[in-house]
């Protein structure tokens, strides 16, 4: 028997036997050709019954389809993931999925990109409201969410990078929600090795409700408050005391990255330019030399507004200059200690520091007069350790 796709996502079956009939089966429709075959399929008979199926039928067809590939989501809690490596931890409503670093995530250093740690954690949250029972339909909407016509947005994000993971390494990725004021959440991660338990990676993030046709922040509906707020803990992955405040660049920054432009795979179910993809463009700016020396080590956004697929993008960055600053870093321990550091400037032999620096970011859009502001941004480095002598 041999399987084909026709259409995109539906099962095309033809059997058949050396001087037999060919069958050919989509879904509940089935036709019979009258050319014998000889050991493979004729195209003309593929492209034949391709034709003959109505555009009613694929309607048809469509739609069955459609509800068979997402019935398996979850109606009530489950406290195993087994198709993800995922367990219900923290007392029933946290959520831990153990992976392994793929060679798809990471880069010329063989560890784990950025980019690739914050779809992990995208990923890993998606998943906790999957195992929750309370998915409905879009990006990790729930049941009262999507009778309300309601997405989730993400307002603010902070990601502290102790230790990149490597190639082939086993991680467990610890996720878990809380409340964040009246109509607010929080959710937070830890990223840790699965061998040592050494923590890798700590993230913190605010979410809160649009109305998806209005594009409108929304106050929090009682029905989904009652869903979610079984959920909550009071755990920070993150301790931040005072919220940093992220001032705005102008035009006169030292580094410019213009018309930037999202394309279709940007997009999420949402249809909007998925948070992720924000990181890259500001990261666009910073200029080759210095990203070939130094790591990554914290990044903030606030998320202003949304980015669609017509709009064209600015990138503006800003190195501080200002001499000495600190930085508020956690241990192991989940405790704060200030790391002084003195500022170098990024041309020359003054980079060799091993001291971090800071950049200051801005994605807007350009065009038609417009500046709105989509993602204001700050991150710090580090020298990479093995350029330490």
């Amino acid at each position: 028997m041999a399987v084909l796709h026709f259409p995109a996502g539906f099962s095309f079956t033809c059997s058949y036997s050396r001087e037999q009939k060919l069958r050919i089966k989509v879904g509940t429709f089935s036709r019979i050709s009258t050319a014998k075959v000889s050991g493979k399929i004729p195209r003309t008979a593929i492209s034949k019954y391709r034709r003959m199926v109505s555009a009613e039928s694929m309607a048809e067809i469509g739609s069955i389809t459609k509800t068979r590939t997402r019935q398996n989501i979850p109606t009530k809690k489950q406290l195993i993931d087994p198709f993800r490596q995922g367990i219900i931890v923290e007392g029933g409503v946290g959520y831990r999925q153990t992976v392994v670093i793929r060679s798809c995530e990471i880069g010329a250093d063989k560890s784990a990109t950025l980019e690739s740690l914050l779809n992990l954690l995208q990923e890993t949250a998606l998943n906790h409201v999957w195992v929750s029972g309370l998915l409905g339909d879009g990006f990790g909407a729930t049941h009262g969410m999507v009778r309300n016509n309601l997405i989730w947005v993400v307002t603010r994000m902070q990601l502290q990078v102790d230790q990149y993971p490597t190639w082939g390494e086993v991680v467990e990725v610890d996720t878990w929600v809380g409340a964040s004021g009246k109509n607010g959440m929080r959710r937070d991660w830890l990223i840790r090795s699965h061998v040592t338990g050494l923590v890798h990676v700590r993230a913190t993030s605010t979410w809160v409700m649009m109305n998806q046709q209005t594009r409108r922040l929304s106050k929090m509906p009682e029905e989904v408050r009652a869903e979610i707020s079984p959920w909550f803990i009071e755990k920070n992955a993150i301790q931040e005391n005072t919220p940093e405040t992220i001032k705005k660049l102008d035009n006169t920054v030292k580094y410019i990255n213009s018309k930037l432009k999202p394309k279709r795979t940007d997009l999420d179910m949402n249809n909007h330019v998925n948070n992720v993809k924000y990181v890259n463009w500001m990261l666009e700016a910073i200029p080759e030399i210095f990203l070939e020396g130094y790591q990554l080590f914290r990044v903030t956004l606030e998320y202003r507004r949304e980015c669609g697929s017509s709009d064209t993008v600015q990138s503006l960055c800003q190195p501080d200059e200002d001499g000495a600053f600190q930085d508020e870093v956690q241990d192991d321990n989940g405790k704060n200690h200030k790391e002084q550091s003195q500022v170098s400037e990024l041309e020359g032999d003054a980079s060799s520091s091993g001291s971090p620096l800071s950049f200051t970011h801005l994605l807007q859009m350009t065009g038609d007069s417009k500046t709105d502001e989509i993602v204001r941004g700050r991150t710090t480095w580090k020298r990479k350790p093995w350029l330490f002598h």
